[in-house]
């Protein structure tokens, strides 16, 4: 009698208790590791410091994957993936709870299990650490552009701020610092097979790094500016922040009043250019005129122009848009910019009908209007690129803002993060502002309504920060530069580049994997009855 066929990978009716046994607790092993291999990688994070760890995550990946089959790498990525976005995007639920972070999680790890599928693919092919860093890059180019308009928030980029990948940034952006990290770990799970291989990719991205080191600018080659932010600060964290809207623009106005009468003491030097936080005035000072008064005064007060955040209602299909408006002494409001990135599920709300049929708190969500010009602000030598929050962390909305207008040579950061409390979420973002300034060569204010605020110079260090919570200013002169890194001229073509080439491989790996599948079908001459082969690789999670 032909005994039935057995599912590749899974232990036959008659395997021994023992066996089985050890194929759940490897099954569990390995789901262990890969769950603290994205642990790793989360704690590379900011506001630790510990860059480092980044590398060693993906090795525990690479370790994984390698040899298995497509949907033993999707398991196995998954938990890997939740281990990395779980605790990462922890800031999402804070007061809204566990509906938007897990499911949001869920979302990005899932994402990256299709990318870590592709590596178990592409690992048996020759160089495959080399190949399986390029699939990183490509998984990274799709989470930015999907779901609802792209979710790239845990870019290995942005982990790195402290590190010796950084300098690379100025030359292929954040993709190519995300691929030097994934190959350093993929390198360093392949020098147990061949030391030969690995050892090069273990130390080339390192050494690249430093090298690149040397092409990290600071000069003012336009000359520099005297650039004040002001934190004023919220009446509470929260959704419920901005309830008190006047008391935030209050806060706003008499912290500057207070840095004007600092300047007219001669304690502080004077600003040519003062930035005030996204939400700094959600009352919209073209309809309110008290509003726009007391703009005008902390205006004529600092005796400097002011880029205020606020809320502005479009007459045409009564709006809001989210828009910084320059406020200049003497005149008024002369200029403008509208976000152009918004925040789905806080600023949109994507699928709005669909939604509510879970609950009616997605009518707390905005019906904000985006804007189309990447245009920020000239005053006098100064041409400011304004990129609002949730927009620096995409690659392509931060490189128009400074080439537009002729090309920017300072960057602006206006955000608000009261939302979110006291949780990470303000040191990843001042993580990617750091990685901005490295990528295009410039200096980068970030003013935040209640934290962290800071002054960035274009090689990534943070020379003044604020508190969290708490009215604050801080006043910098900075370098204005205009020259245009690499980075800054090539754009998208290394994600490009390297996402085709991660692609090719996954297809050539499919090739060769298929073509082995087929040989290995053929009868075998002289096999017995009811032999058959398998390719003896494990599946599933497993």
């Amino acid at each position: 009698m032909v005994a039935p066929p057995v599912a590749p990978g899974q232990p036959a009716a008659d395997t021994p208790p023992a066996r089985r046994r050890r194929d759940v607790r490897g099954t569990l092993l390995r789901v262990l590791l890969a769950a603290a291999g994205g642990v790793l990688v989360y704690l590379s994070f900011p506001p630790r410091t510990a860059w480092w760890l980044a590398p060693l995550g993906f090795a525990v990946l690479g370790v994984l994957v390698h040899g298995r089959r497509a949907r033993a790498g999707f398991g196995l990525g998954l938990v890997w993936g939740l281990g990395f976005m779980a605790p990462l995007l922890r800031w999402t639920g804070e007061f809204v709870g566990l509906i938007a972070w897990l499911p949001l999680a869920l979302v990005c790890a899932l994402l990256i299990a299709v990318g870590t599928a592709a590596m178990a693919v592409v690992s048996r092919v020759p160089g495959a650490p080399l190949w399986m860093a390029l699939v990183w890059v490509a998984d990274e180019a799709l989470r930015a552009v999907f779901p609802f308009g792209g979710f790239p928030w845990g870019k290995i980029a942005f982990g790195q701020p402290e590190g010796w990948y950084l300098p690379l940034a100025s030359l292929g952006g954040a993709p190519l610092v995300g691929f030097a990290v994934a190959l350093t770990g993929f390198g360093l799970a392949h020098l147990g097979r061949d030391w030969r291989v690995g050892a090069p990719l273990v130390v080339l991205p390192l050494v690249a790094g430093l090298a690149a080191t040397a092409l990290v600018r600071t000069d003012p080659d336009q000359g520099e500016v005297t650039v004040a932010a002001v934190q004023g600060n919220v009446p509470r964290a929260g959704l419920d922040f901005n309830s008190q809207r006047r008391a935030v623009l209050d806060n706003h106005v008499e912290r500057t009043l207070e840095l004007a009468a600092d300047v007219d003491a001669g304690r502080a030097p004077r600003p040519q250019l003062v930035i005030w936080p996204e939400n700094s005035s959600d009352i919209d000072p073209f309809r309110n005129v008290d509003a726009a008064a007391q703009i005008q005064r902390a205006t004529e007060a600092i005796r400097a122009p002011i880029a205020v955040g606020a809320v502005v209602v479009d007459r045409a299909d009564n709006l809001p848009r989210n828009t910084v408006v320059l406020f200049e002494p003497g005149v008024g409001a002369t200029d403008s910019y509208t976000k152009r990135q918004l925040q789905p599920f806080g600023e949109t709300m994507p699928y709005r009908e669909f939604f509510r049929i879970f609950s009616e708190t997605v009518e707390r969500a905005g019906r904000f209007q985006p804007g189309d010009d990447p245009t920020g602000f000239a005053v006098g030598d100064v041409r400011v690129a304004i990129d609002t929050c949730y927009e620096v962390a995409f690659d392509s909305v931060v490189r128009d803002s400074v080439l537009a207008g002729g090309g920017a040579n300072l960057i602006a950061i206006p955000t608000n993060n009261a939302t979110f409390g006291y949780t990470e979420m303000t040191y990843q973002q001042l993580a990617m502002s750091r990685v901005r300034a490295v990528e295009h060569g410039r200096a980068v204010v970030v003013s935040a309504t209640s934290g962290v605020s800071a002054i960035v110079a274009p090689d990534g260090s943070v020379t003044q920060r604020t508190g969290m919570f708490t009215p604050d200013a801080l006043v910098a002169t900075l370098p204005l530069r205009g020259e245009a890194t690499l980075a800054t001229r090539l754009g998208a073509w290394p994600e490009w580049v390297m996402t085709a080439l991660g692609l090719a491989a996954v297809a050539f790996g499919s090739a060769v994997g298929l073509a082995q599948r087929r040989r290995r079908s053929r009868p075998t001459p002289g096999a017995g009855v009811g032999e058959e082969e398998t390719d003896g690789g494990p599946a599933g999670a497993a």
